[in-house]
């Protein structure tokens, strides 16, 4: 024999070890992803009697795929959304590779434990994204590439850290989401690389069969926006069935067999698999040669080797679409809900759970012994070091970096002052338009903001102009992986926006779908940890259209993305627009949304006061999120030097009130000129009243909370907004006002007792002016010096 022959015999070999290796662990996760769901629902207590649940057929059909990546095709950068209900298989990959500890594998769903779905911040850095929310974390992953490649162009990317590839597992029912196609045609706006989308393609959701046909359409959509698409139907087993005579017919006949009959013939097996093929085509002597010789359990096998869970099948067409580069490519796996299991292909699968009994057979095939239930290579066949000694040699053992998966980045200096706008003497300023103008200074990049400027990313849905961020895009650019020129400025025709696009960018423009720029955002918020680079991101938004993206606000903030939402114009102030352009509930949203603090200034300084907090906040380890509220209505800026630390503890008084004062006015945003008015006309008869400036009815009531908290635990302490109110008198009264929900001020009159009037906005608004609306939804200065009237009479 040649050496050349020796050679691709020994590769033979070397492969044929590695597949038989590979259909061992797959057996192993099987087995691991369903006992940690039988021992949260059959074996730990349940002290509730609620239904723990957990997805054992979800699990199930999703199992030879990730065998397939995580044992064989993933490199130590890339990073992977797992599909929400696969998270058992997840941590039972992670137990194998070290990276899990046995005793956690029993905690899942318990407090304190395991999450049911993949949490980067309550299951640790080995979670890339966290995913539940469904659709999000596929669509996440999308951006993330996105966000690579900005890390990479800005030669912001650590160095021993290469780009990845970015995976998606995607349950098929996930593909019903509208954010994932709004996201796909972002990603081909700005032609995202290195993107795989793995669907796990049981057409089985939670109540019923996928359509048959909806394939088809998806196929050809992902087609039309630049995708490969890679079709596993079948495995080996078929192919080489297929490839006898009249196995075409045979081909013919399952690609022709509905959905749900195809998974009714699976609950049932061999034997109904054989009654239907001969039903139609027991003529066919190829046919009868194919189905005769094999017994009930091996034409069930025979019938339901599909694409996904073959592992070579799987393995071939992963390295093949590895080595054509970095084009996005959806796979489309062809699996069986349950596959393995006693109930796979049941239309009722999905929340279904092994009993005790189906699980004691389960463990007896699975060669499982009492006792060694979570032994890692228990009943598998293959001695304990040559496992070992694969698993720590597939690539995705080594670490990615030598802290982990979860990277670290230093932080960004913040200088401590940032830009204020010169004003002259009365000239009226709309913290909108003050934020343009601060982001604007900032991005000249002198005078110490050199590094500040290069680590801002901005990004809007279609309305940077609208929400003042044009002048910091003239000054750093749109990004853009291909460089274009600004075709009206190569004309030399005349535009405010000079909008060149290229690799060095700093702001990412989206089309108006607020879900995208959230997860933008939280992609952009994530970079410090998955790329090593530390971003500060700003996204811009209209405050109405929060809404919209609201789900995937949510989300980001739920794994702990860092980054600045600016909404503007907020309220009932953006008076001419009407009610579909007016927020109410904002101020609320940003209250109850955890790992997010949000802010409503309504003079330049104090919004100069908390950009900067937040370029800081952004980047501690105990921080956050942060939320701007702004407005385009101008107001006079006062000549005052507040206190910074009370602006970011959520208030601090514009006028303080005398000992023992019977009232007090509280503002928050652009109301300001309505309550000072009202307050100097209040003054007249109550001189020691005070008017207090509220920046954060958010930072306010988590203080207040917190201290509360404190306080049951025996480590009493005051919280700003008791030390701030402190001077009025006992049962004094305050009157709050802001162009928003009045609930976000309401709770204000617990904190002392005190005798609470909360003015503010709970109706849709309509089309008008300032004055009309303010007088119409009580927000005016009639409306304030009423409501400070009838607290009074009330003390």
């Amino acid at each position: 024999m040649t050496v050349q022959g020796m050679g691709a015999r020994r590769e033979a070999l070397d492969e044929a070890q590695r597949t038989r290796v590979l259909h061992a662990i797959e057996r192993k996760l099987l087995w691991l992803s369903s006992w940690m769901i039988h021992t949260a629902n059959h074996i730990r207590p349940n002290r509730d009697g609620l239904k723990v649940g957990g997805h054992q057929a979800s699990c199930a059909s999703i199992i030879s795929i990730m065998t397939a990546l995580y044992f064989n095709i993933l490199k130590p950068s890339d990073r992977v959304a797992v599909k929400p209900h696969a998270g058992p298989v997840f941590h039972a990959i992670n137990y194998l590779f070290g990276r899990q500890s046995r005793e956690k594998l029993a905690t899942l769903r318990a407090f304190g434990g395991i999450q049911p779905y993949p949490s980067r911040v309550k299951d640790g850095a080995e979670v890339d994204f966290s995913t539940g929310s469904v659709g999000l974390g596929v669509a996440l992953a999308t951006f993330g590439s996105l966000v690579q490649d900005y890390v990479h162009l800005h030669g912001l990317a650590r160095p021993d850290v290469p780009a990845g590839r970015h995976i998606a597992l995607v349950g098929d029912a996930e593909l019903d989401e509208g954010n994932i196609y709004e996201a796909l045609l972002e990603g081909w706006k700005h032609d995202i690389r290195n993107i795989w989308w793995i669907v796990d393609y049981n057409r089985q959701s939670l109540d019923s069969v996928v359509p048959d046909r909806l394939f088809g359409r998806i196929e050809g959509l992902f087609r039309d926006m630049g995708w490969n698409v890679v079709t596993l139907k079948y495995g080996r087993k078929l192919q080489a069935a297929f490839a006898r005579e009249d196995g075409e017919a045979l081909r013919r006949w399952i690609d022709d067999c509905p959905n749900s009959l195809y998974s009714a013939l699976t609950f049932q097996g061999g034997g109904a698999w054989r009654n239907a093929v001969l039903a139609d085509l027991g003529r066919s002597a190829g046919v009868r040669a194919i189905i005769d010789p094999l017994s009930d359990d091996e034409l069930s096998a025979l019938m339901t080797n599909l694409g996904g869970h073959d592992i070579e099948t799987l393995t071939e067409a992963f390295r093949a679409q590895d080595a054509e580069g970095d084009q996005p490519t959806c796979f489309i796996a062809y699996t069986i809900k349950g596959m393995g299991l006693p109930f796979a292909g049941h239309k009722d699968n999905h929340a279904g759970l092994m009993t005790r009994e189906q699980m004691e057979e389960f463990k007896r095939v699975m060669e499982i012994r009492d006792g060694h239930e979570w032994d890692p290579f228990e009943g598998l066949g293959i001695p304990e070091p040559e496992l070992r000694a694969f698993i720590d040699g597939v690539p995705f053992a080594t670490p990615v970096a030598p802290e982990g998966r979860a990277l670290s980045s230093p932080i960004v200096a913040v200088p401590p002052v940032l830009p204020l706008p010169k004003l002259p003497p009365g000239r009226k300023l709309a913290t909108q338009t003050a934020f343009g103008e601060i982001l604007a200074e900032i991005g000249r990049g002198q005078g110490g903001f050199a590094e500040l400027a290069s680590r801002i990313v901005t990004t809007s849905p279609d309305v940077t102009v609208s929400t003042n961020l044009g002048p910091w895009v003239n000054r750093r650019g749109i990004f853009d992986r291909h460089k274009k020129n600004d075709v009206f400025r190569d004309a030399k025709l005349a535009s405010a926006q000079r909008w060149g696009m290229s690799p060095e960018g700093q702001h990412v423009e989206l089309g108006i779908a607020e879900q995208n720029l959230f997860l933008l955002l939280g992609g952009l918020g994530l970079a410090h940890s998955l790329y090593g680079a530390r971003l500060l991101p700003i996204g811009t938004v209209y405050d109405p259209f929060v809404n919209r993206g609201l789900d995937a606000l949510i989300y980001g903030c739920y794994q702990d993305a860092r980054f600045l939402l600016v909404s503007t114009p907020s309220g009932l102030t953006l008076a001419p627009e009407g009610g579909q352009h007016q927020s109410i509930n904002t101020p609320l949203i940003g209250m109850a949304q955890d790992r997010l603090a949000s802010f409503e200034p309504a003079h330049a300084d104090e919004l100069a006061i908390l950009l900067r907090h937040c370029f800081e906040h952004m980047q501690k380890p105990d921080g956050s999120a942060a939320w701007l509220r702004l407005s385009t209505r101008g107001l006079v800026q006062p000549e005052r030097v507040p206190d910074p630390a009370a602006v970011i503890a959520g208030a601090h008084w514009a006028v303080p009130p005398a000992p023992g004062a019977r009232i007090a006015i509280a503002y928050q945003g652009p109301v300001a000129t309505e309550a000072e008015a009202a307050f100097a006309e209040l003054r007249t008869e109550e001189p020691g009243a005070g008017l207090l400036a509220i920046t954060s009815p958010d930072r306010l009531h988590a203080d207040w909370l917190a201290a509360r908290r404190a306080g049951r635990a025996g480590a009493a302490q005051l919280s700003h907004v008791e030390r701030i109110l402190a001077p009025m008198a006992l049962g004094s009264a305050l009157v709050t006002v802001l162009d928003g929900h009045p609930a976000a001020h309401a709770w204000l009159g617990a904190v002392r007792g005190q005798r609470l009037v909360p003015l503010g906005v709970d109706h849709f608004g309509q089309a008008g002016d300032i004055p009309a609306l303010y007088a119409e939804y009580g927000l005016d200065e009639s409306a304030i010096l009423d409501a400070c009237a009838e607290a009074l009479l009330a003390i």
